[in-house]
């Protein structure tokens, strides 16, 4: 089930738990509070499954037509099943229902040929964030 939540919700506070385990934890990183509360302001959508959230992203609004999609994550045992190319065709339709017209995003090196074969490009050269490589990607809606 594909749904919004609220901003410090106990689905939200669900939602920091599993991107602590497959975004943070893995880089021995922890979510500090002004993290957090930073994303106030941001669309936090979820995937659920027998009311577990098993799926995450953040869209972050950058101006009036672009939203940053962030800290997407998809439970360990849940990966290779179409669940985050699902997540992320959901934030399109919320991008496009929310008036804006473009999603930008930071991919991990490694997740970059996922949203090539979702219609992202990128823009740019490689560079370092949370010490990984990183691309710049964009997509016009």
């Amino acid at each position: 089930m594909f749904s919004t939540i609220d901003f410090g919700s106990s689905e939200y506070e669900e939602s920091i738990i599993l991107r602590d385990l497959v975004l943070r934890k893995p880089l021995g990183m922890q979510f500090l509070p002004e993290d957090l509360a930073a994303e106030y302001d941001s669309f936090h959508l979820v995937i659920k499954e027998h009311e577990e959230i098993i799926a995450c992203l953040v869209l972050k609004p950058i101006d009036q037509k672009i939203l940053k999609m962030r800290q997407v994550a998809v439970h360990p045992t849940r990966q290779g099943k179409n669940i985050g190319r699902q997540l992320v065709e959901f934030s399109e339709a919320i991008t496009k229902s929310k008036g804006y017209d473009t999603i930008e995003l930071h991919a991990r090196k490694t997740a970059v040929p996922f949203y090539l074969r979702l219609g992202y490009e990128i823009i740019g050269d490689e560079f370092l964030e949370v010490n990984i490589p990183h691309f710049k990607m964009i997509k016009n809606l």
